[in-house]
């Protein structure tokens, strides 16, 4: 599997059936979603952002925010 979280989700994207990331980009989309739609999201980059890191917490078991 790639170290590397960006190659991670590029590759589950490009490749839906792998199985590899789908709970993860699941996980991830779902608590976007909910957070989108919400009204506390003030910019568009925030929701990608958020996507992001929740997908790298879902794969990796880390917090994001301990950068």
């Amino acid at each position: 599997m790639e170290d590397d979280i960006g190659t991670r989700l590029v590759l589950a994207m490009r490749d839906p059936n792998s199985g590899s990331s789908q709970e993860s980009i699941a996980k991830a989309m779902e608590l976007t979603k909910a957070y989108a739609s919400s009204g506390s999201a003030t910019h568009f980059s925030t929701v990608s952002k958020l996507f992001f890191d929740l997908f790298e917490m879902f794969e990796t078991g880390r917090d994001p925010r301990t950068k």
